[in-house]
């Protein structure tokens, strides 16, 4: 009953992530490209989005350790790598997300830290345009995509 209800949350929260990750971009690349000056919102952008995926990874922790997935794969992880869930799930999935993860924490302090508002936008976009292609590349699509 946990695990599920846990399942449910972390997989609704995946949207708050892809929208707030949506906004990051949006501000970072309509600054850079727009040679806007770096403003509150921007800075409030990379916080929400930082502030997204650390409760989203908190989730998954959380979920990682209740899951029968998790400690099924776990208990025999050479038999796990030839079952493409519990591969994708016990060695793929976690890794690149904390990966994703830290990206986006270094991307919001190189973005606020940055001499001038073109650079700060710059490295605000390329870090965010990273963070995306890792956060793609390492969601479950093979999965629904609201599960309740």
């Amino acid at each position: 009953m946990v695990f599920r209800l846990m399942l449910i949350i972390h997989n609704i929260f995946r949207w708050v992530v892809v929208l707030a990750l949506l906004w990051g971009l949006y501000r970072a690349y309509f600054g850079w490209l727009g040679k806007k000056s770096w403003a509150d919102s921007d800075r409030r952008a990379g916080m929400i989005l930082t502030i997204a995926y650390d409760v989203q990874f908190l989730l998954g922790l959380i979920l990682a350790f209740i899951s029968p997935i998790i400690a099924s794969a776990f208990s025999n992880l050479n038999a796990a790598m030839q079952v493409s869930e519990l591969r994708f799930f016990a060695v793929e999935h976690m890794p690149m997300m904390f990966l994703a993860l830290i990206f986006g924490h270094v991307t919001s302090v190189l973005s606020r830290k940055a001499g001038d508002d073109t650079l700060k936008h710059r490295y605000a976009a390329l870090g965010y345009t990273l963070v995306a292609i890792i956060t793609v590349a390492a969601m479950p699509w093979f999965r629904p995509l609201l599960r309740f």
